[in-house]
């Protein structure tokens, strides 16, 4: 007997969705057509002066880590640096927002964010530096691995957001990625699949300008990275990326209705990247000093210190305390960072796999028999090359 033959079967006939029809209503999904702002408009009166000071000596504080930073790929310190200069108000906004629960997704980009949120100014370089994949335990901090692949980090993040809700965890994971990002297959995949399970998420989407050296009209025609949201089903917010007050007031709603199981929100945070690339790229072959310097008009230090300063929040004494708190930071990574490490060979089979492999197993035999036999030479022979201990 057929399906077709069993009792009632005829009267069953199984009608597809309409495919035109929307799942969701678009309209309150859609950003807003300019980004949204706090400081130098009324909202700022309702901002709270605690958090707009944490904010600027973190600011301060970022910027000169950058400075600091770049100074050690000139000094061979650091294998290469990518600098947030300019972008300092969506690293330390991401990185105050969440609770200590939840989870930090940060690109290659995102040492502030890291650094903000808890971990060595140090460890947070040791990737850069090539010691280790990592300088930090990523279940101490709550923050994954800076990771230099592209947008490797967003499903990832949707992964571990969907994992916590189903065993009743009250987590949620930010994620960060800049504009190249979002033309990787990983941005696409991970804000899909947040959506369909509504994981409790939130993408920021750090938009400097640039890939690299491809400015984003070369990236997407869209009207902003952020109307991409509505075609996943999740509210896309536009917001001006160097006004540390506001992208902290939009992502902390956005995590707020994440941790209510209202679903992902996809963050655009407009700012701009000060410097090159990184240390191994030359900025001024895409673009040019004048568009530059309109930017550094707008840089997110400057705007924080003035809206404190009109409003007597912030004296010449509050400005240098944070400037003095930044440059003992800075004194101390220097001389940590000029610090030769002590480095293993044979931790590059430790945190491969819980249980080495047969090839690693084989592949670290091997590299001992060359480190023992390349100690045993040294052992004989005197810093001169002539037979040691005759």
């Amino acid at each position: 007997m057929t399906v077709q033959e069993l009792p009632g079967a005829a009267a069953y006939r199984p009608t597809p969705p309409p495919a035109w029809k929307p799942l969701t209503d678009p309209a309150p999904l859609l950003p807003d057509p300019e980004p949204y702002r706090v400081l130098g408009t009324d909202a700022v009166a309702d901002a709270d002066p605690e958090l707009l000071l944490r904010l600027y000596a973190e600011l301060v504080r970022g910027r000169r880590y950058n400075a600091q930073a770049t100074a050690l790929t000139k000094q061979g310190r650091l294998a290469v640096y990518p600098s947030s200069t300019g972008q300092e108000a969506c690293e330390i906004a991401a990185a105050l927002v969440l609770e200590e629960r939840d989870w930090l997704f940060p690109s290659y980009r995102d040492t502030l964010a890291a650094v903000a949120r808890g971990v060595d100014p140090v460890e947070a370089l040791t990737l850069l530096r090539g010691d280790r994949h990592t300088g930090y335990d990523p279940r101490e901090h709550r923050i994954a691995p800076l990771c230099t692949p592209l947008a490797t980090q967003l499903p990832h993040a949707v992964g571990l957001a969907h994992a916590a809700r189903l065993v009743g965890d009250d987590v949620v994971a930010l994620a960060m990625v800049g504009d190249g990002g979002t033309s990787e297959g990983d941005f696409h995949e991970a804000l899909n699949f947040a959506a369909v399970w509504r994981a409790p998420v939130v993408f920021l989407v750090q938009n400097n300008g640039f890939a690299i050296s491809v400015p984003l009209a070369k990236q997407t025609a869209a009207p902003s990275l952020a109307h991409k949201a509505v075609g996943y089903g999740m509210p896309g917010r536009l917001v001006d990326g160097n006004d540390a007050a506001a992208v902290h007031q939009v992502l902390v709603e956005a995590v707020a209705r994440a941790r209510a199981g209202g679903g992902p929100t996809l963050v655009e945070a407009v700012t701009y990247r000060m410097d090159a690339h990184t240390n191994a790229d030359d900025a001024t072959r895409y673009r040019g000093d004048s568009e530059v310097e309109t930017w550094r008009a707008h840089d997110p230090i400057q705007l924080l210190e003035r809206e404190l300063t009109e409003r007597g929040l912030l004296a010449e004494d509050g400005i240098e305390e944070a400037r003095a708190a930044a440059e003992r930071m800075a004194a101390g990574l220097r001389e940590r960072m000029n610090a030769d490490p002590v480095l293993d060979p044979m931790d590059l089979f430790t945190h491969v796999y819980a249980e080495q492999t047969t090839q690693l197993r084989e592949q670290a035999a091997r590299l001992r028999v060359e480190l023992d036999a390349e100690q045993d030479h040294d052992g004989r022979r005197g810093p001169s090359g002539a037979e040691g201990g005759r």
